[in-house]
């Protein structure tokens, strides 16, 4: 009897944020043709980026790139106040495809700013969305933790009046353990209202941690700079479990599975379902007979369109 299975986790793949972002450029295309100019990839995904390329999408870092005139979106990421204001002066037809979880930190940030507060980010350098999160304010303004090692380094103005806020993509455990020696080396540091976590990367973490405790290995779908789904591989193996991470099908090494009985498989939030069905059929190829799926959160959310965008194909 064939005792090999795979388990594919619950929630997985695509958030309301990326649904948002892909649509905006694909109704861009729809509606003012290619091309469209996209200030960087505006998802972390190989597959759906050189799909929205093959439409038309120019995907650009600097606005020099851009023509006059041109159609210019941002990616979900968000964008600093200095590419916005150069993206406006420039006049652009500009749409904002920032998942809107990432618009909430940008204005929480701006708002403790106003209130005299010296803000400490949680995050990766050189990150796009720490970067357009911190361009918020002027440069050198905010600073940036990557690792709880960072926390003994930082030099404040005002241990009194500090607040810190996070990318939405990390793993929710470490930023919980930066945000504890924060806490313990500065007692007031005011925290966010609601943790800047979002939920999609929460749900996907929370379902990775189930799907560890009952495989022997776990694959997650996702592009190697997808913050995310990097986040989701770390999860799996800090639960002591093999753990791999691969574009797509073509990545998998049949060594990974030797002797394995149990196969996890999750995505990235900015993964397609279709190359989780493809990374399924492969390992189904490889002698594993049933898939079953997790139960997990259901997630409703949706984010609208810009109002312009709206009723467009």
């Amino acid at each position: 009897m064939n005792n090999k299975r795979i388990l594919l986790a619950n929630p997985r793949g695509f958030c309301a944020g990326v649904d948002r972002a892909i649509s905006i450029v694909e109704r861009a295309l729809a509606q003012f043709g290619a091309p469209i100019y996209v200030r960087h990839e505006v998802v972390h995904n190989k597959f759906v980026v050189d799909n929205l390329r093959k439409k038309g999408a120019v995907f650009i870092e600097n606005l020099d790139d851009v023509p006059p005139q041109s159609t210019l979106i941002y990616s979900a990421h968000g964008v600093s106040k200095a590419v916005q204001q150069e993206a406006i002066a420039r006049g652009f037809r500009i749409f904002d495809a920032t998942c809107p979880l990432v618009t909430k930190v940008h204005k929480e940030v701006s708002r403790l700013d106003e209130q005299g507060y010296q803000i400490i980010m949680i995050g990766h350098k050189g990150h796009p969305e720490v970067e357009g999160t911190m361009g918020q304010l002027a440069p050198d303004t905010m600073l940036l933790v990557e690792r709880v090692e960072d926390v003994a380094g930082l030099v404040v103005k005002n241990e009194e009046k500090l607040a810190h806020v996070s990318q939405t993509t990390l793993s929710v455990d470490e930023t919980s353990d930066i945000i504890a020696a924060l806490q313990q080396r500065f007692p007031l540091i005011k925290s966010p209202h609601k943790e800047d976590i979002c939920y999609a990367t929460t749900n996907r973490q929370d379902a990775v941690k189930k799907l560890a405790v009952s495989c022997d290995v776990v694959v997650v779908v996702g592009s190697p700079n997808s913050s995310n789904s990097n986040r989701l591989r770390e999860v799996a193996a800090l639960l002591n479990v093999d753990a791999y991470m691969v574009d797509n099908a073509d990545c998998l090494q049949p060594h990974w599975f030797e002797g394995k009985q149990q196969v996890g498989i999750t995505a990235g939030a900015s993964a397609p379902e279709v190359l989780v069905d493809e990374v399924v059929q492969k390992i189904v190829s490889w002698g594993y007979a049933t898939v079953t799926e997790n139960s997990g959160v259901e997630e409703s959310i949706m984010f609208v369109l810009p109002k312009e965008l709206r009723g467009s194909s």
